[in-house]
């Protein structure tokens, strides 16, 4: 599950204004590299929404089934807050609904030998 837990206004590329509402994963305890010790922390992400400003507030609180993964983009900067520090990444963070979390390819419609065969019930 992720919880709404803030929007925010953003504009597009041609100046129409949206609105995003903000995404938080469950708890995750992480080693420092530092340290060692585990901090706890949680996955952020965003989605676009169609929602004016009073339902995006409405929904802060709400519960969405699904989770937040790690996804691999194109490379940018970042610039750390506390330090000021520029650095490139190349992943974000996005959220993957839950019906889409099992979504398994069936290893029995393809070939295993590289030719095309109907696939026969086998009786034991």
């Amino acid at each position: 599950m992720v919880r709404i837990v803030n929007y925010k206004q953003r504009q597009a590329e041609d100046g129409k204004e949206f609105f995003v509402l903000e995404i938080t994963g469950g708890i995750e305890l992480v080693p420092s590299q530092s340290t060692g010790q585990f901090y706890a922390t949680a996955k952020k992400a965003y989605i676009a929404s169609t929602f004016d400003e009073e339902t995006c507030k409405a929904l802060v609180g709400s519960e969405m089934p699904g989770s937040i993964i790690k996804a691999e983009c194109d490379p940018y900067e970042y610039t750390i807050r506390d330090t000021g520090e520029v650095i490139t990444l190349s992943y974000r963070y996005v959220y993957l609904p839950e019906e889409m979390k099992n979504l398994h390819a069936n290893v029995n419609a393809f070939s295993k030998n590289g030719h095309y065969e109907e696939l026969r019930e086998q009786q034991i």
